[in-house]
């Protein structure tokens, strides 16, 4: 039961083991491709099929209407190069997208503009005007990693490097579920941000035995973020609107005088990509089969985005909800733990396949409107075709079983409130990877 000649052929047979993660957790930052023996390269492709579908909710429970399907289809990349210059180094490099979000609202609820409409219960946003269409959210990341690995035996491999990292992203509020919001816009720059990993692997080739452990640090980004509010540049632009707060407590109207002032604040954004753990655990069970695991841990609790703008208004407005510091535009309550588990099994020199299991925490109940679930189960068939000894071609598919979340906006974050209920959704990734060693 040889390493090069079972476990080669099935350490990668499901390639789209992230697809559906916990908040923006997408391509689950593999290290698999360098701890391949030899030289060996690949390029892969997973697509994810999504469907997430709610209705009004908790303070919109009154209408209580539905809310189609908000989840957009996406795809994303990744490549790989592992070389092997001597016994004892190695080198790669290793390209994914780890980070990504696609979501648009429609139809007729609290998470898309309509005449109806109003500012605090007061004004009407459809005479301000900015506020046409509904929530959308669209965020992309590039990761490269050079990865250096040191081996003093066959049974070691010590390996560490840098990792640069690129983010942009667009996000679009609109409905009443934001009140002084409905109508923000945020485009984010592309920017980048430098980290690192580090990690070791330990095998035992005679019986298929592989176990290793990568972290992957934080990254930080100052981003341009240019961000428009039109409800406040409305009242910016014609004052005379401000009349239909007359009749408001002083509390709101002065809230709403401080709003407008921090209208004006611009500047960069820090946001700070979470750091990341993840276990692999391979091991021979019988004539060419093996079992796997794979275990990461996100620590999603500590990330948070603030735009500066939405940040300072959120403290002009915040005390009129509980928040006299303000909120965040996202933020999430829980770590993401994830488990993806089964076997593989090589049939013929050609042939080899697996079958998996997988579940995900999530990241709390209560999660941003911009992607409401709650984690998942899954089940995964996986299959690899090998022409020759030194190539293949590997194609999977996962059915994702969503778990039931409840969707709130920044203002709501770290209470029970919430806009919307969103069960029984599912979502099938597809993945397609070729294999090469030389």
């Amino acid at each position: 039961m040889k390493i090069k000649t079972l476990t080669a052929a099935l350490a990668c047979a499901l390639p789209v083991t992230g697809a559906f993660a916990a908040a923006l957790d997408r391509s689950g930052q593999s290290m698999s491709a360098f701890l391949q023996p030899g030289n060996y390269a690949e390029v892969g492709m997973s697509i994810l099929d999504p469907e997430v579908s709610g209705k009004e909710a908790g303070e919109a429970a009154a209408t209580g209407r539905d809310v189609n399907d908000i989840a957009d289809d996406y795809h994303f990349y990744n490549f790989a190069i592992k070389m092997q210059p001597t016994e004892h180094f190695s080198f790669g490099l290793l390209y994914d997208q780890p980070f990504g979000a696609k979501a648009s609202f429609s139809g007729d609820n609290v998470f898309v503009a309509n005449s109806a409409d109003t500012v605090l219960g007061l004004l009407p946003t459809s005479a301000i005007g900015g506020t046409e269409g509904g929530t959308e959210v669209e965020v992309e990341s590039h990761n490269l990693s050079a990865v250096f690995g040191f081996q003093p035996n066959e049974n070691w491999n010590i390996y560490a490097g840098p990792v640069y990292q690129t983010v942009k992203g667009d996000v679009k509020l609109r409905g009443n579920a934001f009140s002084l919001y409905n109508g923000y816009d945020a485009d984010i720059d592309e920017t980048e941000g430098w980290g690192w990993l580090a990690g070791v692997a330990f095998q035992i080739p005679e019986i298929a035995l592989k176990i290793s452990a990568t972290y992957r640090s934080e990254i930080d980004h100052d981003a341009n973020i240019a961000e428009n509010i039109a409800v406040l540049d409305g009242l910016t632009a014609n004052p005379a609107l401000l009349g239909a707060l007359a009749g408001a407590p002083p509390v709101i109207s002065n809230r709403v005088a401080l709003a407008l002032a921090a209208n004006g604040e611009s500047g960069k954004t820090t946001i700070t990509t979470p750091q990341s753990v993840n276990l692999d655990l391979q091991t021979g069970i019988m004539a060419n089969t093996v079992a796997f695991a794979q275990i990461r841990w996100v620590d999603w609790s500590n990330f948070s985005l603030q735009p500066v703008k939405f940040g300072a208004v959120s403290e002009a407005v915040g005390p009129l909800v509980g928040k006299p510091n303000g909120f965040n535009l996202v933020e999430y309550s829980d770590d993401q733990i994830s488990v993806n588990a089964g076997v593989g099994r090589k049939f013929n020199d050609q042939w080899s396949g697996s079958l998996s299991v997988g579940w995900d925490s999530g990241a709390g109940e209560f999660v941003s409107v911009l992607g409401p679930t709650e984690g998942y189960w899954n089940v995964g068939l996986g299959a690899q075709f090998s022409p020759a000894p030194n190539y293949f071609v590997q194609a999977g598919v996962k059915y994702f079983w969503l778990g039931d979340a409840k969707g709130q906006t920044g203002s709501q974050a770290g209470t029970e409130d919430y806009w919307g209920e969103f069960e029984d959704n599912n979502a099938i990734a597809y993945g397609l990877k070729l294999g090469y060693r030389f």
